[in-house]
């Protein structure tokens, strides 16, 4: 996905789309929240040993199209292809997490996601260089896709089977079929992971706007505000077992959301560069692990229908993510930019005062080593 985003650019000059190319890129937010869907109610009824390499063959394949593209139509339907791929391994492969969890009997699920975010400054680096050989998208893309399948080829021997978690709930596996409705608290975990990925979305697309329009900050200097966030989010996600592991998922998630309140609020009312960017730096890192004990908590509270579970967490999340850029532009048009921000700011208070949602259930054992405070 990271080798995608670096080559935006140049597709967008190639296919002629311009400014068009936004309204695009909304097809691969509709892919991959179907896709979401979809997996979900699959990886509970066939494994995610089955699914994972499936979703990840499908994402690895699909990443060549949009370098094949050669107008808007075409790269329309690249993207949703794709966006449906990434969808589908996104949930797969957090619903093993899951299981992995479980077996491990301690957070790891924030370590899965650092390794999502050391991904994205991979292509960074890699795609940078690339482009200055020259190199075709097509050529850099189906390399990477090729890549993709090769991991993915290698790597499915080594999933778990339902029976290999150290602690299985049922060891009848993916035969148990996820329920027909999904539970109140499932939708719950839904709505605090979009108002989280709402956040994330802001700091993705604006941070470097904000320096850049109200401070006035130089260009070079206004795109540290995101290299500080993304910095942060992925130390933070490194660091975030063992917080998570030592003080409880609760605790993590509620002061979490707190720091990432104060960061942005710092943020938006400093009238100096450097502390502007401090704020941005401190919302990373209290983001960092949010969104991964949601995941957790939604996957933990019933085995037999993770998957299901998971694809409507990370689905509304993802939304959430869409939705955070889309809804402070009008907002800036009413006020200045920098009081937007202060949407996403009620959405950290608001999880941080609802954090008790994550608290492992009292008839579940438990996938932590220390009980949530």
């Amino acid at each position: 996905m990271g080798m995608w985003i670096v080559h935006i650019p140049g597709i967008e000059h190639r296919t002629g789309i311009s400014h068009a190319v936004l309204g695009w890129l909304l097809l691969l937010g509709a892919g991959a929240f179907a896709g979401m869907q979809a997996t979900g109610p699959l990886t509970d009824r066939f494994g995610s040993r089955t699914v994972v390499p499936i979703g990840a063959a499908l994402c690895s394949a699909a990443v060549v199209l949009p370098g094949l593209a050669a107008n808007a139509w075409t790269l329309g339907a690249a993207l949703l292809v794709l966006g449906v791929g990434n969808g589908c391994l996104d949930v797969s492969m957090n619903a093993h997490a899951v299981q992995v969890e479980h077996g491990y009997r301690r957070p790891v699920m924030s370590a899965f996601h650092a390794a999502f975010s050391l991904g994205g400054v991979l292509a960074s680096l890699v795609g940078a260089r690339t482009l200055t050989w020259n190199l075709s998208p097509v050529t850099t893309l189906g390399t990477v896709a090729l890549a993709g399948l090769a991991v993915a080829a290698l790597a499915a021997p080594a999933l778990l089977r339902p029976t290999d978690a150290r602690h299985p709930v049922d060891t009848a596996g993916p035969a148990v079929h996820a329920p027909r409705t999904t539970p109140r608290h499932i939708w719950a975990l839904a709505a605090l992971a979009l108002m989280i990925m709402l956040c994330e979305g802001v700091a993705n697309d604006w941070s470097a706007l904000h320096l850049r329009r109200v401070l006035d900050a130089p260009a070079a200097t206004a795109a540290l505000a995101y290299g500080a966030f993304a910095t942060t989010m992925t130390v933070g996600r490194l660091l975030a077992d063992r917080m998570a592991a030592r003080f409880g998922p609760v605790a993590l998630l509620r002061h979490g959301a707190s720091v990432a309140a104060l960061g942005l609020t710092a943020a938006a009312l400093s009238p100096w560069i450097p502390v502007a960017l401090a704020g941005w730096a401190v919302f990373g890192a209290g983001l960092s692990g949010c969104v991964p004990q949601l995941l957790s908590a939604a996957g933990h509270t019933d085995q037999g229908a993770a998957g299901t579970h998971v694809s409507r967490v990370a689905g509304l999340g993802y939304l959430g993510m869409l939705a955070g850029p889309a809804v402070i532009g009008p907002l800036s048009h009413a006020v200045p930019l920098n009081l937007t921000f202060f949407l996403p700011v009620l959405c950290c208070v608001i999880a941080a005062a609802t954090a008790g949602i994550v608290r492992p259930a009292r008839h579940t054992p438990a996938p932590l080593e220390a009980n949530a405070v």
